[in-house]
């Protein structure tokens, strides 16, 4: 399953580093961010929760960039 989330950060290096971040949590398949759309798009694995996985993909954002924004 794909889908795609409305951001909020600041700069092109903070984007990287959350689609880094959405990369690493467990039921991600992939993940991508464009900066310039303000957009993360998300496949999610087999059987995945999309709304359990994403709450762990934000919670892994913030922690490498405290004031960026996912609107699930």
């Amino acid at each position: 399953m794909k889908k795609s989330y409305k951001i909020d950060v600041d700069c092109a290096n903070c984007a990287r580093k959350m689609e880094d971040a959405a990369n690493a949590t467990p039921g991600v398949q992939e993940a991508s961010v464009n900066f310039m759309l303000l957009k993360m798009n998300v496949t999610f694995t087999e059987g995945a929760d999309p709304k359990t996985v994403m709450k762990d993909v934000l919670a892994n954002c913030k922690k490498v960039e405290s004031d960026c924004e996912i609107y699930l």
